[in-house]
């Protein structure tokens, strides 16, 4: 080899060194091998790392990196070699101190073929930090909602196995945590739930893969190996500190390999794991350990489950049933509600698998499916006749899915006959994230021609805030309400109070579970509108079970219909 090859050689790679410290305009730059061991180092690395540049040669560049982050980089890195770059992502280092420090790292190849890689890491501005960190999250603990975490960690371990890098899952349960939240002042309680999601954030993949799934229940994402037994010890001290008795909470947690969900589609994972996360949070009987060990078995169910359900909103294998809502006083049907039923289980309640649809994002699928249905149904009968009203339910979860609400919209526009003959039922409204958003919508229906009605209304303080926003003509009270205002004391003027209100508002309402003559007194007494119950039959796919009405001798035919 002579010396005018080692020079251009020497000076090629300082050329190429040059060219990716202008692109990536750090105040550290690294070269590393395919093994991503570091070959050559440059900047402040004392005052970032607190060691010279010769120790850090021949190291790996992973062993710089706070391992709760070293997935995310190990995928960022190979990703490099397919797009060849990567700008300005935020991540956290060891810092000199021991501690973690937030760096934005920058990194380009010049050859993906055989060629090194190039990485630049710069000080992270508190902008830039926010804007890694701005994802939704809701609560006073900044962590992600079940549904949200379920999303995020799908992607970050789709992208991270194609890199062939690993992370877990540990569910983390804290049974007492309620009651040290009673001994607490407001203050105090806040001060916890912060400490305690910051530390699950710290110890997880990109600093937010964290969850409240409920109470005293969460769930993280980390990096393969990362110590969960002292993760643990460490909240166990955060709720002594916090505890005016000194008590504190034991704190259980169960890890989960995700190795097993290598051949699951991305969509597919997201739904099993707020299968499995729902899973934690309502099976009490049931142990965080023994859940934990089943979890890959309950991804595959929650998926095979999925498809099925598609496979019914495909091949629309279900039917509606109807329940007919009657004027208080006249007895006279003014519409039906649109219940399913499916095909694959006669008898057995839609509420399963209803419930299933919403937790695992499929249910705005499902109401459009059942609208497409009704609107069948009805085109059975004269266009010219308004004898047949129906109301569809729209889950709150549908609101948001703009697919959804451009086929609803579109499937009317080419369908405006059904103007009075169908209405809409709003259901599930607490997942309603955006309420003005959701107004537009209620709007746009109303504007059409169509009435919408609030479910549920009365079961929560959240209920009087929907009615101040939304503007609907009619509000269901809900069953439960009506069942306690009649057992209490003071429910007859609870729910008169209720139906006053919204007669000022100009807004009609409906009691359902009226099921006994008792109740319908009750209602009737109390200023209700309508009524919906057993009381008038269960719900049928048959029209002519409600003609004559079950129980018509109950009313007196004193009034005119309004809406």
């Amino acid at each position: 080899m002579n010396d005018s090859f080692v020079k251009n050689e020497t000076s090629k790679a300082e050329r190429d060194r040059y060219v990716s410290l202008a692109f990536c305009w750090a105040d550290l730059l690294f070269e590393v091998d395919r093994s991503f061991n570091v070959i050559f180092a440059a900047g402040a690395t004392q005052a970032f790392f607190g060691r010279a540049i010769e120790s850090l040669l021949g190291s790996s560049f992973r062993d710089l990196v706070a391992p709760a982050d070293i997935p995310l980089v190990g995928q960022s890195l190979k990703q490099i070699l397919k797009t060849g770059r990567i700008q300005e992502q935020a991540l956290r280092v060891v810092g000199a101190d021991g501690g973690m420090l937030w760096v934005s790292m920058s990194a380009y190849c010049l050859n993906g073929v055989d060629g090194n890689l190039y990485i630049g890491l710069r000080k992270c501005s508190p902008a830039a930090k926010a804007a890694a960190l701005s994802v939704a999250r809701g609560g006073d603990d900044g962590l992600f909602d079940s549904a949200s975490f379920a999303e995020l960690a799908a992607d970050r371990l789709k992208k991270i196995q194609s890199a062939g890098e690993s992370a877990e899952v540990t569910l983390v349960s804290m049974p007492e945590m309620k009651e040290l939240h009673e001994r607490l002042d407001s203050r105090s309680s806040d001060a916890l739930n912060r400490s305690v999601g910051d530390f699950l954030k710290a110890n997880s993949v990109g600093g937010d893969s964290a969850a409240r799934v409920g109470d005293g229940q969460f769930s993280i994402m980390h990096a393969t190996g990362t110590n969960i037994g002292e993760v643990v010890k460490q909240i166990e001290t955060l709720t002594r500190k916090a505890d005016p008795a000194g008590q504190g909470v034991r704190v259980e947690s169960a890890t989960v390999s995700m190795a097993a969900t290598e051949d699951i589609s991305e969509e597919d994972l997201a739904k099993g794991l707020l299968y499995t996360l729902n899973k934690f949070r309502d099976d009490d009987g049931v142990s965080i350990k023994d859940l934990a060990s089943n979890m890959s078995s309950l991804v595959g169910e929650a998926v095979s489950e999925v498809n099925s359900f598609k496979q019914v909103v495909a091949l629309a294998e279900f039917y509606v049933a109807l329940q007919p809502i009657i004027h208080i006083s006249s007895g006279d049907i003014h519409h039906y509600e649109a219940l399913c039923r499916f095909d694959a289980r006669p008898g057995e309640s839609p509420f399963k698998t209803i419930t299933f649809a919403e937790e695992t994002g499929l249910i705005h699928e499902f109401d459009y499916a059942m609208a497409r249905k009704v609107v069948d149904w009805l085109a059975k009968f004269p266009r010219n006749s308004a004898k047949y009203r129906v109301a569809v339910n729209v889950s709150g979860y549908s609101i948001g899915k703009p697919g959804y609400v451009d086929a609803l919209m579109k499937m009317l526009g080419e369908n405006p006959w059904t103007q009075g003959k169908l209405m809409f039922e709003i259901t599930e409204s607490s997942r309603m994230s955006d309420l003005e958003s959701a107004n537009n919508f209620i709007q746009c229906l109303r504007t059409r021609g169509y009435h919408v009605c609030l479910d549920d209304f009365g079961a929560g303080a959240a209920s009087f805030q929907y009615l101040s926003v939304l503007d609907v003509d009619v509000v269901k009270l809900d069953g439960s309400a009506v069942k306690n205002a009649q057992r209490a004391a003071k429910g007859r003027a609870f729910l008169s109070a209720l139906t006053e209100l919204c007669r000022r508002m100009n807004v009609e309402t409906i009691a359902e579970m009226v099921d006994t003559p008792e109740t319908l007194d009750f209602c009737r007494d109390c200023g209700c509108n309508y009524v919906q119950g057993f009381l008038f039959g269960r719900p049928s796919r048959e029209l002519r079970d409600f003609t004559p009405l079950p129980r018509a001798n109950l009313f007196k035919r004193l009034t005119t219909l309004k809406y």
